[in-house]
């Protein structure tokens, strides 16, 4: 199966990594060069949440030399375990030997050299000096013979040659460590290589079957989505997803939910950590934060203004489809609290009308970063918001009932139907037909997708339901070859590339699927699954949203993202499973 994967991986834009690790191998754009970088927040070095992006790699100018300290131009071939760089002196090879060491194998019998720079330190100017603080420590080793090792410093680091006189199965390792203790056991190089990819064939061969059309598509996102696993360290307490090792450091609060969804599929407990990481960090007011990273949780953020931060609750809805794969009760009986307390939470903090209807303080709190349903001020009244709360408190209906706390699934569901009947009320527009945000008081005039919202009850009336499903299925609102727009394509505030303000995105697709499913339309479900799919198969990599108007990767797009995988993953499997059925049905009727 890992044929199916040769040279899909581009390491210009998708770094290449392992499960667990947190280095980072690229190729520089354009050149026989790579880097390697952090897929970590270092905030008691740099303070400030996103500077990590900023940070330059930790070793830069890394390339392959011949005995004479001439540079080699290579071509590089990928793979899930491994890369090869292909050179006019022979063959180079790389695989994680652990999470911190990185083994490079070298070409037989030849003189070969290697230079790069290793920046192992932050460096901060002020007005009366200069502060230099440690990033990480370094240790490379090799088991050939050295002809030269060379240090020296430089201004952003240290310069490193070394040329060694390799011979059979030889190799340099090199390991990046938070830990003082940086000995090396250095292996064979072939042995290493031989169980990395045993290691992942095992992975592929232990996955659900999908249809040969999604095979291709369905590996790559399983390797993105576990690449983009991290180990336990600091307050990520737990083998943990991140959105993109390169670009999202840390674990997101709805991203999670949508990773345990497919991981589900693979490892139960791996699947119940990424919940409990989230539930773990839960503030004393039943909050739960925004994010996690290495060196703590975000639970407020200052632009565009500074106030508290999560996401949306879908994370109760999860759950249930971790429970239908692996009836785990301890696993509800563990969770339940968590959620009773966050759902009282957005009750007692967002509904500052004291009409029943909870609001967003912040924009980040949506997930919906830039939406225009922002643009106004906030808080904002939102259909999104209530529905996610209407599943919630349906899902610790049923919750409950797992635990035989009937008492309280029967509350949970009046809840729940008490608060559709309140956004029914407050926030159905007979004229536009549809559900409408408000802002201080007035309607929020712009249509997207999150106006629809409500339709994922399963309990809209009937002439809602055919007004709602008339504006999704409008070509000149969010139908066509792809869907689902962010924001409708005829509202002024439609742009196909910028984030929220009009792409699409698989995770709103995929909730619109079920919601069509709960709301009895499973032709109209199948065929935005097969938009989906489609959106994704037919398009390079594995990306963070995509243009609605040409179906490629929007501009600032992320590559190697994991929710979008998890997503591609879960709806493959789905749509494999109705065709087998569909297949028995016809075997049996035949």
């Amino acid at each position: 199966m890992l044929d199916y994967l040769h040279n899909k991986i581009d390491i210009r834009c998708e770094p290449f990594s392992d499960i667990g690790s947190r280095l980072l191998v690229f190729q520089k754009v354009g050149t026989s060069e790579l880097l390697i970088k952090l897929a970590e927040r270092l905030t008691g070095i740099e303070p400030g949440l996103e500077k990590y992006l900023f940070r330059p790699p930790f070793i830069q100018d890394f390339y392959f030399c011949d005995e004479y300290g001439n540079k080699l131009s290579f071509e590089v071939n990928t793979s899930p375990d491994s890369l090869s760089f292909e050179t006019s002196i022979g063959l180079f090879q790389l695989v994680f030997q652990d999470s911190e060491t990185i083994l490079i194998g070298t070409p037989e019998n030849k003189t070969v050299g290697f230079h790069f720079v290793v920046n192992n330190s932050y460096r901060k100017l002020n007005a009366s000096g200069v502060e230099v603080k440690n990033i990480k420590n370094f240790a490379y080793r090799t088991n050939t013979e050295i002809i030269q090792n060379e240090i020296k410093p430089v201004w952003n680091g240290l310069k490193i040659d070394l040329l060694v006189r390799s011979t059979v199965d030889q190799s340099i390792a090199i390991r990046i460590s938070s830990q003082d203790e940086l000995s090396i056991d250095l292996h064979s190089f072939k042995k290493i290589l031989s169980a990395a990819r045993n290691r992942w064939k095992t992975i592929f061969e232990s996955l659900p079957f999908v249809n040969s059309k999604y095979q291709e598509k369905y590996l790559f996102a399983w390797w993105v989505l576990l690449n983009n696993i991290v180990s336990p360290k600091g307050f990520l307490t737990r083998y943990t997803v991140m959105p993109s090792k390169a670009y999202y450091v840390g674990a997101w609060l709805w991203d999670n939910a949508l990773h345990a969804i497919a991981l589900r599929n693979l490892d139960s407990k791996l699947a119940q950590d990424q919940i409990k990481l989230m539930l773990d960090y839960q503030l004393p007011d039943g909050m739960l934060p925004d994010a996690v990273y290495d060196e703590g949780i975000v639970t407020e953020i200052d632009h565009p203004f500074t106030a508290r931060v999560t996401k949306p609750p879908i994370m109760a809805w999860a759950v249930r489809k971790l429970y239908d794969r692996n009836p785990d009760q301890e696993f509800i009986k563990h969770v339940y609290p968590y959620f009773v307390r966050e759902s009282e939470w957005w009750f007692g903090q967002s509904d500052q009308n004291a009409n029943g209807l909870a609001e967003y303080l912040h924009p980040y709190s949506s997930g919906l970063d830039d939406n225009p349903l922002w643009d106004g001020g906030m808080p904002v009244e939102s259909p999104d918001i209530n529905t996610y709360l209407y599943l919630q408190m349906e899902n610790l209906a049923w919750m409950a009932e797992v635990l035989d706390k009937l008492e309280e699934a029967s509350s949970w569901r009046l809840r729940a139907e008490a608060l559709l009947d309140r956004m029914i009320a407050c926030m159905w527009d007979e004229d536009k037909g549809l559900f409408q945000a408000t802002h201080a008081n007035q309607p929020v005039d712009v249509v997207t997708p999150f106006n629809l919202y409500p339709l994922w009850t399963g309990k809209l009336p009937d002439h809602m339901l055919e007004r709602i499903i008339d504006h999704l299925t409008s070509t000149e609102l969010f139908w066509g070859k792809y869907a689902i727009p962010s924001v409708a394509k005829n509202d002024p505030k439609f742009d196909p590339n910028k984030m929220w303000r009009g792409p699409i995105w698989a995770n709103i697709n995929y909730f619109f699927i079920e919601a069509l499913n709960e709301s009895n339309r499973q032709l109209l479900a199948n065929e935005l699954r097969e938009k989906t799919l489609d959106l994704i198969n037919d398009t390079p990599g594995i990306n963070e949203y995509y243009n609605p108007i040409t179906g490629s990767p929007a501009e600032q797009a992320a590559p190697v993202f994991s929710w979008t995988a998890a997503v591609f993953i879960e709806l493959a499997i789905q749509a494999t499973f109705d065709t087998i059925k569909l297949k028995k049905q016809g075997k049996e009727h035949g």
